[in-house]
């Protein structure tokens, strides 16, 4: 049986602009019975929280056998340095700018049984969100739903490369999902 534990909460503080002051990810941990998955790392100021969730759950960041990266912006890859035992999947359309990351270059990937990277465009080339098949299905959706209002009100990421793509990487993720856990807040069901 697959479970799903939620690492930190992240979060987006705004200016009056509605530009952005400081951002963290949302971290979620995936235990399949033989495999331990990390979406999104987050920042060091959210490693407080991660640390006192693995203790609360009974494992160590050193038994992560993967992290999975939905794109390589700052606030969701700022502890990948506390994974050292974790294969790093990202999935291509740019850069990765991560040492020794596996780039995923299909559009659907199966990490395991129950668990795909499923390539999301739109906030940016390279974004990814991984569908979960547990109690329910989840999506682990980054930035392609950063907040909950976005799928909400069907407002596409403030930040974003391509509006259309984003759209329609929103809705197939509405598609998919029972429940959402967005780039930059707490899960919430669909």
């Amino acid at each position: 049986m697959i479970q799903l534990d939620i690492l930190c909460i992240g979060f987006l503080e705004r200016d009056a602009d509605g530009g952005i002051l400081q951002a963290h990810s949302t971290s979620t941990l995936i235990r399949t019975g033989t495999r331990n998955i990390v979406v999104d790392v987050s920042t060091e100021y959210m490693w407080p929280a991660v640390k006192t969730s693995f203790r609360q759950i009974g494992i160590f960041p050193e038994d992560v056998d993967t992290v999975i990266l939905t794109h390589t912006h700052s606030d969701h890859v700022g502890n990948l340095r506390r994974y050292p035992k974790a294969k790093v999947l990202v999935c291509g359309g740019g850069k990765t700018g991560i040492p020794g990351a596996t780039v995923v270059e299909d559009d659907e990937f199966q990490v395991c049984p129950g668990v795909r990277i499923v390539r999301t465009p739109g906030h940016c080339t390279e974004e990814c969100s991984v569908f979960v098949e547990a109690d329910r299905r989840y999506v682990c959706a980054g930035d392609a739903v950063p907040l909950e209002a976005n799928l909400r009100e069907g407002k596409p990421p403030a930040l974003n490369t391509d509006r259309r793509l984003a759209i329609e990487s929103m809705d197939r993720i509405r598609e998919y999902a029972d429940v959402v856990i967005p780039g930059h807040g707490a899960p919430f069901v669909v």
